[in-house]
């Protein structure tokens, strides 16, 4: 069979499966509760079943090792044998018990290791764990997981381009631990690995490899540049290479990127459309793969639009040499629309999910190849048509009322310092006052109950009783161990995103859009399809009840308009700053609510303010302006004397440290035990005028931190910020930690607080 002119490829598969297989069989595995040959079974059993759903549907380029049983940079770093010394690994393949060592930490079999840091991933909802760089690390190859998995796929009767991190984007996605230490001077270090490696592939009969290079799209200095230059004149040559690129377009870099001696070149024409004329003109006797399918959102592909784009492309460098394929991986979407059965007919029909991407980009690569498909054209017209003038879609009165926006809308009645005082009076808590982010462990019993409740099996009255049951426990166990300002545990919550867009009109909820987040924790975006409001109160009534239990002040919870926005996949037909906009005056009226129900603080999440930044600094003013206007629309209702919380997790803030004290919030929480308090480093040098709650417990790990460990990150935190600052927390949520480690961890918080306030006092006197 003639292959077609025009090639298909794919550039990644989520790896979690249909039904999130993987994530139970890790979680399984972690528990004990089946042995390795078993996960590896099931793990192989996903490969199989991505590698089949790619070679029916035709592709050309059918990717190997986009699997991963945490991430792909950890895996990486496997490859290169970059393993910390705080593992133990002593050479040789690196074993699946270190891998999830260095992802989770440990604290078994008399190892207290902690897990390595986790950061997101360029501007998505993904987080990486991030390499770690120090002097004397004797980098070798310690894991031939691209190799085997091409051999897996090949034994199948696939032929697959493994895909692999590019030495350049690896040694940027990493932190040097020493001082001095550049991260790109371990470049000469790690390129006879990455050689040793792609002739091992080439030994095994690969022709080609996908390398991923992100940080083309990204701001380069010109020690960067030189590094790409080097890293691809010594990588050229073994085997035939195509660079990919997404998440952006290469502006300043498209020079660069079209000269590196490679066989072809891969470039997002979703998020960076207008590059293609100037890539067409300077991509020479390249292969140009062009992203028209957008790998990272659920809308249907407009099939006249990729086409035009396409044409393009053909006209330009001939048929021959280009190839249609997603913008990026896959992995951002979820796997099979085939498995939502429940959706509304209409806006199902809008929709495309990762199975559904691959049809897309074989069927335009038919049409591009000549191939009549009047039927696939004629429905795909008639979906994006029923899109636009969709009666579910537009609300006046919503659009209405953000037009309307004033200055007023976006600010308190008085400045922080002088709304501290009265807040300190209305409050009355001790010195670094104790306090958790929000969520309390999801039990088995209570996600059943959930199920039960869904199908019917349990009634509402019964569900309601066993909830407000279980928030009593939580609210007494916090008393118990005297957390100074408990919360109710958010027990009636599946997702923090999810449960509030169940409640809003413009949302859409997926049964098993599922996509992974970190390791075995996956999220089920919802879908904003239309104008948002807020048809009635969301949460006062748990919150409200919560406060009637205890004399302590409980903390109301809510997720902000910017995580909102960026923790769901995001209707494309209209600026994304406006529909922030939509959200931000929906939370709004549920914080005078709460406000209004004798709710004394309340904190608007905000994890996702930095993964929102768009990569190039040139784009950030913009964004940080209605980003920040946003959160202070939600946040500027109330009076002086309730106090505004806001928590971040996982995001470096020296760059944007200055939006994040525009927010105006009286306290804000971050992670920073992972960080060893380093990501305090910005607040302190800002000199941050507001309250502040520095983490003291990783909640991603299963390690239950001493007392003294927590002690010392407050020790740290005090050496630089005023103790009036200074709040006492864990790091993020824990609804995904068991009670086993929950209960000591936050028992062990508290003694350090009040260890530390003694000492506070003894200074003092």
């Amino acid at each position: 069979m003639v292959k077609s002119a025009v090639k298909s490829a794919n550039l990644g598969f989520p790896r979690i499966g249909a039904f999130r297989e993987l994530k139970k069989a890790v979680e399984a595995y972690w528990k004990a509760k089946i042995t390795q040959d078993e996960l590896q079974a099931e793990a192989a059993n996903i490969r199989k079943t991505n590698w089949q759903l790619q070679q029916q549907a035709g592709l050309d380029a059918i990717p190997s090792n986009d699997f991963s049983f945490y991430d792909q940079v950890l895996d990486m770093s496997c490859v290169l044998g970059n393993v910390p010394a705080r593992y133990e690994h002593n050479g040789g393949n690196v074993s699946l018990d270190t891998y999830f060592a260095m992802a989770r930490g440990n604290q078994s079999n008399g190892q207290d290791v902690v897990a390595m840091e986790m950061t997101k991933w360029f501007d998505t909802n993904y987080h990486y764990i991030v390499p770690e760089f120090r002097n004397g690390t004797e980098y070798r190859l310690s894991s031939t997981k691209p190799v085997d998995q091409y051999i897996e796929a090949k034994q199948q009767g696939v032929e697959t381009r493994p895909v692999i991190i590019g030495p350049v984007t690896y040694l940027l996605l990493g932190k040097s631990y020493d001082d001095g230490l550049q991260p790109l001077s371990l470049l000469n270090q790690i390129l006879p690995i990455y050689t040793e490696l792609l002739t091992k592939l080439k030994d095994v009969g690969a022709t080609e490899v996908q390398i991923d290079e992100p940080y083309l799209v990204m701001d380069l200095d010109d020690d960067a540049r030189e590094a790409y230059k080097a890293a691809y004149s010594q990588l050229s040559g073994i085997i035939d290479i195509t660079i990919a690129t997404y998440f952006g377009d290469l502006r300043d870099n498209l020079q660069l990127a079209t000269s590196l001696p490679v066989k072809g070149l891969h470039v997002d024409l979703v998020r960076g459309a207008n590059q293609l004329g100037d890539i067409l003109t300077n991509i020479g006797d390249k292969e140009l793969s062009v992203g028209v399918v957008d790998g990272r959102n659920i809308w249907k592909n407009n099939y006249e639009n990729s086409l035009t784009q396409i044409n393009q492309a053909i006209e330009a460098v001939g048929a021959d040499k280009v190839t249609v394929a997603p913008s990026c991986s896959l992995l951002h979407t979820p796997v099979d629309l085939a498995n939502e059965p429940e959706l509304d007919t209409e806006i199902k029909n809008w929709f495309a999910y990762a199975t559904q991407k691959l049809n897309e980009v074989a069927t335009l690569t038919s049409i591009a190849n000549g191939n009549a498909h009047d039927a696939e054209l004629a429905d795909n017209k008639a979906a994006h048509q029923s899109r636009a003038t969709s009666s579910k879609i537009h609300d006046d009165a919503v659009k209405q009322r953000v037009a309307n926006i004033t200055a007023a809308d976006a600010e308190r009645n008085s400045e922080f310092k002088f709304r501290i005082p009265s807040q300190a009076a209305n409050l009355n808590l001790p010195p670094l006052p104790t306090t958790t982010i929000g969520s309390f462990p999801q039990t088995m019993e209570i996600r059943a109950a959930r199920r039960k409740l869904k199908k019917g099996e349990l009634s509402q009255a019964d569900y309601d009783k066993y909830i407000a049951e279980k928030t009593e426990e939580v609210i007494r166990f916090q008393e118990e161990i005297d957390i100074d300002v408990p919360v109710h545990g958010e027990y009636e919550r599946n997702d923090m995103v999810e449960y509030f867009g169940e409640q809003l009109k413009g949302y859409v909820f997926s049964a098993n859009g599922w996509v992974q987040s970190y390791g075995s924790r996956c999220v089920k975006p919802p879908v904003i399809f239309g104008d948002v409001s807020r048809p009635e109160a969301m949460t006062v009534e748990w919150t409200k009840y919560a406060q009637e239990l205890t004399e302590r002040p409980v903390k109301g919870m809510l997720t902000g308009p910017i995580t909102m926005l960026q923790w769901s996949f995001v209707r494309d037909d209209q600026p994304r700053e406006t529909t922030c906009k939509q959200i931000a005056f929906a939370i709004r009226d549920e914080v005078e609510d709460l406000e209004a129900a004798g709710i004394k603080l309340i904190q608007i999440d905000e994890p996702a303010i930095r993964e929102g930044l768009p990569l190039r600094q040139s784009d950030w003013a913009h964004y940080l302006a209605w980003a920040v206007e946003s959160f202070k629309i939600s946040a500027a209702v109330v009076r002086d004397e309730t106090q505004i919380h806001t928590h971040m997790c996982y995001s470096e803030f020296n760059d944007i440290i200055d939006s994040v004290a525009a927010l105006d919030a009286d306290v804000i929480s971050i992670e920073t035990s992972r960080s060893a308090m380093e990501l305090l480093d910005a607040f302190v040098d800002y000199k941050y005028p507001n309250e502040i709650g520095p983490g003291v417990y990783d909640i991603h790990s299963p390690r239950i931190p001493s007392v003294n460990e927590m002690e010392h990150l407050l020790d740290k935190a005090l050496d630089v910020i005023d103790a009036r600052q200074v709040w006492v927390n864990p790091d993020c949520g824990l609804k995904t930690r068991g009670w086993d480690e929950v209960r000591p961890a936050l028992e062990n918080m508290v003694k350090a607080a009040k260890n530390t306030r003694e000492k506070l006092q003894e200074q003092a006197a």
